[in-house]
């Protein structure tokens, strides 16, 4: 096997990699702290002339964002020590190593700069509770980080196997943790794997706490975490069994009329896509009353995600073998999650034969109608609304939302795009019902606790992103597909019981609002030269911004890039990278950077008015083409931009 310092000898001697990387993977080598194996793999990769890969290894450090981070655990080049005993096809014994990658190393500074940030913010003995999903190397991860957090001086709860990301949001609540943290990296390729953590909140980490917890994170390097790899896994804690139990309770305390489903009881086929949504879905599919048929060639924990492409909901793809499922049982809803269950994607039959899957944003409408409905006829909500009532949704999701609630007399409030932000205002006004009606309230079950909020602070009713993410519940601060899906089947069995479908339910909000439609428009630009053309695409729509777009008149600008915009409570949004532009013939356009990937996305919006139920599909389609001329401009004037020199 290599020493390290023959390693760094040919790394050298080879001129292969680029400053950085090379001066990454000196680093590690040189820091004494790599195990054998790790070393060993470098040694393999560079011995194979695998340079591309070793420069994608350690080109740059892991990015530690406001939610944590994500990366490959499995190299596109795979170097013998880290397959160790794995066969061929399986996934590898070791987590790729590299600077760039997500690996143990990375995850224990992840974790002890979590702890620095408690330890500094007064916290002795911080509680840290511990999830997983189903993806390779989630489990050994997450025994990694709960052995660190005990061996730092903290205590730590772990799942005894896969759960979703809400789940962790709830459990963190309930049992008063200071932080948690799920290894998920959500609907990504399987090779990918992510550290996500949460504070007492469970909501993402907020300014100003997750500035000061990336800096503790980039001040550690590899030796600094070296102690913490054979961590002693004995003072790990179980999550206990009435945390799990209190969890399915919340659940299921959601559905306001079980009854309802017990007489007309829909008919719902369901797939975890390979992920953690069957831990909860289906128990509490069982308990209001629908045994769930479950697509059994997709309900095995699998990392690999191998029935499908890509393991989100958001694809139509993933849904192939749910909806053969749902037309040879003539189900009337598909639902499906994602790997860590807070994205829900749902498919419903059409009249004349097959299915069709509900876009994110037409799926919060639904929800946001029957929320607000059922909240009314459960004398939860009066019957003319409240201004201390409010839906909470992200900017670029469907108007319609704003339509509806307008309509049932409460409050639609936008933020900046990020659930985190949705989750913020839900915590804001729970700690003021807590300071103003004691603080007990927040923790009261919803009948008790709305008359308190809608007198001392503001009634959150339901959180929507047109990314498939939705909130049913503010006892999570986190999107939550588990409590989504009993939603919308709870709405289904309403329909049902009066001979009408999800279908018709937004055919008729169609006809009282308009139709709506919106689109989204991604256009990548990879590489040093893409970030570029990036910049300058934004800072030319920011400079000299178009005075009509498809034709029609710019007639507003709204510019996020100073944090001077306000939403509808008057509070401050905060700076983002994002325009929203709205035209004089009553379309608009939003237009932001990717957070995470090397694109920048355009959204569209468009209405058009329904005079009756025969002229709904001609009005659906005029819409739908006004969207979809409004983005092939976009797409022109894009390409256009990021060639043009910087202003």
């Amino acid at each position: 096997m290599s020493s390290p310092e023959a390693v760094i000898s040919a790394l050298r001697d080879a001129r292969r990699l680029s400053p950085a990387a090379l001066a990454n993977a000196l680093g590690w080598l040189g820091s004494g702290s790599l195990p054998g194996w790790a070393v060993a793999a470098v040694a393999e990769l560079a011995e194979a002339g695998a340079w591309d890969e070793l420069e994608d290894r350690f080109y740059r450090g892991v990015a530690f964002g406001t939610g944590g981070m994500r990366g490959r655990t499995i190299g596109k080049v795979v170097a013998p020590s880290e397959r160790g005993a794995a066969p061929e096809g399986a996934a590898p014994e070791h987590a790729a190593v590299g600077t760039a990658c997500l690996n143990a190393f990375n995850i224990l500074r992840a974790t002890r700069g979590l702890h620095a940030h408690l330890a500094a913010s007064g916290k002795r003995a911080p509680r840290l509770v511990v999830a997983h999903d189903v993806r390779h190397f989630s489990r050994a991860f997450a025994e990694s980080v709960a052995a660190a957090w005990a061996a730092l001086g903290g205590e730590a709860l772990l799942f005894d196997g896969p759960r979703s990301t809400p789940q962790l949001s709830f459990t963190v609540r309930h049992l008063g943790a200071d932080a948690g943290v799920v290894l998920t990296a959500s609907h990504n390729p399987p090779h990918d794997n992510g550290f996500k953590c949460c504070l007492a909140t469970g909501g993402q980490v907020m300014p100003p706490d997750d500035a000061a917890i990336v800096r503790q994170v980039e001040a550690l390097g590899i030796a600094d975490i070296a102690p913490l790899l054979g961590a002693d896994r004995a003072a790990i804690r179980p999550v206990p069994p009435e945390a799990e139990a209190a969890y399915l309770d919340r659940l299921c305390a959601g559905v306001l009329f079980p009854d309802e489903i017990l007489r007309h009881t829909p008919s719902v086929v369901f797939t975890n896509l390979h992920g953690t949504g069957d831990v909860m879905v289906v128990p509490a599919l069982r308990r209001v009353g629908i045994e769930p048929i479950l697509v059994e060639a997709q309900r095995e924990h699998d990392g690999a995600f191998p029935t499908v492409k890509s393991p989100n909901p958001e694809n139509p793809e993933a849904f192939a073998l749910a909806l053969a499922v749902a037309a040879e049982r003539g189900a009337d809803l598909v639902l499906a999650t994602d790997p860590d269950a807070d994205r829900l994607g749902a498919a419903v039959p059409l009249p004349g034969g097959g299915h069709r899957l509900l876009g994110g944003n037409e799926i919060a409408a639904l929800l946001a109608e029957f929320r607000l409905s059922s909240l009314k006829d459960a004398g939860i909500l009066p019957e003319e609304g409240s201004p201390a009532a409010a839906v909470v949704k992200s900017v670029v999701t469907t108007p319609l939302v704003d339509a509806i609630c307008e309509r049932h007399g409460v409050r639609c409030v936008g933020t900046l795009v990020g659930f985190k932000w949705i989750a913020g205002k839900a915590e804001r006004w729970a700690a003021r019902l807590a300071e103003r009606a004691g603080p007990e309230a927040p923790a009261l079950p919803l009948r008790r606790r709305a008359p308190l909020a809608l007198r001392h602070s503001t009634l959150f009713l339901l959180g929507l992103e047109e990314s498939h993410g939705y909130l049913a519940d503010d006892a999570v601060r986190d999107k939550d597909a588990n409590a989504a899906a009993l939603l919308l089947t709870e709405f289904a069995a309403r329909l049902r019981s009066r001979g009408r479908t999800l279908l018709d339910a937004l055919d008729a909000l169609h006809l009282r609002h308009g139709a709506h439609a919106e689109g989204l428009l991604n256009v990548t630009m990879e590489g040093a030269a893409g970030a570029a053309a990036i910049r300058r695409l934004l800072a030319a729509w920011r400079t000299s911004p178009p005075r009509e777009v498809d034709g029609s008149a710019v007639v507003r600008v709204t510019d996020h890039a100073a944090g001077e915009v306000t939403d509808a409570e008057g509070e401050r949004l905060g700076a983002e990278d994002f325009l929203l532009v709205d035209l004089a013939d009553g379309r608009r356009v939003a237009v932001r950077p990717s957070g995470t990937e090397p694109k920048v996305k355009f959204y569209g919006f468009a209405r058009r008015p329904v005079a009756d139920a025969d002229a709904l599909p001609a009005a659906r389609a005029r819409a739908r083409a006004d969207v979809d001329a409004l983005l092939a401009w976009m797409r022109a004037d894009a390409a256009r931009r990021a060639q043009a020199p910087s202003p």
